[in-house]
């Protein structure tokens, strides 16, 4: 565990982000491994079914995630307080209310996932697999959530390096798994998604395990398995606005997949493969700004407000130093990841459409590390609505721009339409934080 209210927070940052930056390393690449697996196992088609069905699971991830962030920031914030009792108490309503929420959403996930996937235009020929896909990830939500609010935990209260173990591996099961049933067994687009599940349940498990037996600040004992709907109201207060910001990105996913899913299954799977891709280079700015939400949950929470300010500022210079090594590696190494994904015959076009757009995402990339800066402060302030409007304004921009574009630049056109929204963002993060430091406001945000 990790008090962030004191010392360094460049160290802090640090010893807690580096941790993370590994597990989310871990976590992108298994999976890459599913995609590729896929694709050399069972064909182009196969990744492209396995593709269209990401931005529905994500959305489904993403809102799962929402939910533990903001229970996250409360965590942290009774941590730094040192009101343990009340930590135990948030852990215990947050496990208990998503394990029924993620049955109840059972149900209507599985019986959803064929007109959801036919409103995105998913190509007939790859539909019923893509389908199948869908509903076993639905059913795998389970672990997924319990997962998500154990690894916030620990992270709340400072330790990065424990979720990175489980998540490793997880990845490796996974792996091993994907090579099973794809290849001896020839389980195709089931196979992936099962061996995604086992991998899902096994990481909750282990993680489960670990906090019982070595957390005793988390250490839930039978009695203090409730649900306090107090302490739930202030989680879903936080937690749904982040659910809402964290889901308003796969829903605009959804859109853009939608108009990407028109330009046959060659783009689609150049799309998703890259995208993959995309995702290591934002790995950085995305670990710091957890790092930045935790230290300033902390902070705030032991009533030091000028170390919330400061971990804004180191924070985004950490970030920025980031800037120059993942666009770089990104371009120099864009041409052999994209032959991760190509199969053995018929990957040409998608393999030029990928490099092509990876060329200009890559130089993209400062916009993250700036916009996740400011999203990791406000969350840790508990400025929930500020995240959630500027991620409304970003991906609605963006969203626009892909319908004007890609019709008319390809795929590259959504690398473009990404800057348009990330840049409004940016300004819209830049205006709320310029109006907390007028004194009427700041006193607003104080008392809440």
């Amino acid at each position: 565990m990790r008090n962030m209210a004191e010392d360094s927070i460049y160290r802090h940052l640090l010893a807690y982000s580096v941790p993370l930056i590994f597990g989310n390393i871990l976590q992108l690449t298994y999976n890459v491994v599913d995609a590729a697996l896929v694709s050399k196992g069972v064909g182009i088609a196969a990744l492209s079914a396995v593709s269209v069905s990401d931005p529905v699971a994500t959305l489904l991830v993403q809102g799962i995630s929402g939910i533990g962030i903001g229970a996250s920031v409360h965590m942290s914030r009774y941590y730094g307080a040192g009101d343990m009792e009340k930590l135990k108490r948030a852990l215990s309503t947050t496990l208990l209310f998503g394990s029924v929420a993620s049955i109840l959403l059972l149900a209507p996930g599985l019986l959803l996932a064929n007109p959801i996937l036919r409103v995105l235009h998913v190509p007939g020929d790859i539909l019923s697999s893509a389908v199948l896909y869908l509903r076993l990830l639905f059913v795998g939500s389970f672990f997924t959530f319990q997962y998500n609010i154990l690894s916030g935990a620990l992270r709340a209260v400072g330790d990065s390096r424990s979720p990175v173990l489980f998540v490793a591996l997880s990845s490796l099961l996974n792996a091993a798994l994907d090579v099973l049933f794809i290849f001896p067994l020839s389980l195709g687009v089931f196979g992936a998604a099962l061996a995604t599940v086992i991998s899902e349940a096994v990481s909750a498990l282990l993680c489960f395990i670990y906090v019982y037996r070595h957390v005793p600040a988390l250490r839930l004992r039978r009695g203090e398995f409730r649900l306090d709907h107090a302490m739930l109201r202030r989680i879903l207060s936080s937690g749904m606005l982040t659910a809402l910001q964290q889901s308003c990105q796969p829903i605009g996913k959804l859109l853009i997949q939608s108009v990407v899913n028109t330009q046959g299954i060659s783009v689609i799977a150049a799309f998703n493969a890259a995208a993959k891709i995309d995702d290591y280079g934002r790995i950085p700015a995305q670990t710091i700004s957890h790092g930045m939400m935790t230290c300033t949950a902390q902070n705030r929470g032991a009533g030091k407000l000028s170390r919330t300010q400061e971990t804004l500022r180191k924070g985004l210079l950490l970030g920025l130093l980031c800037y120059p090594i993942a666009a770089s590696l990104i371009l120099l190494f864009r041409a052999p990841l994209m032959r991760i994904f190509v199969p053995k015959s018929g990957g040409e076009e998608m393999f030029r459409i990928g490099v092509s757009y990876l060329s200009v995402k890559a130089l993209l990339l400062i916009y993250p590390c700036l916009t996740n800066g400011m999203q990791g402060y406000f969350r840790g302030m508990n400025r929930m609505t500020v995240t959630l409007l500027s991620t409304l304004l970003q991906i609605s921009v963006r969203t626009l721009f892909v319908y004007l574009l890609v019709p008319r630049l390809g795929i590259n056109g959504e690398a473009y339409a990404c800057a348009a929204g990330w840049t409004v963002m940016l300004l819209f993060a830049y205006g709320c934080y310029r109006s907390q430091r007028v004194p009427a406001v700041r006193k607003i945000i104080d008392v809440y």
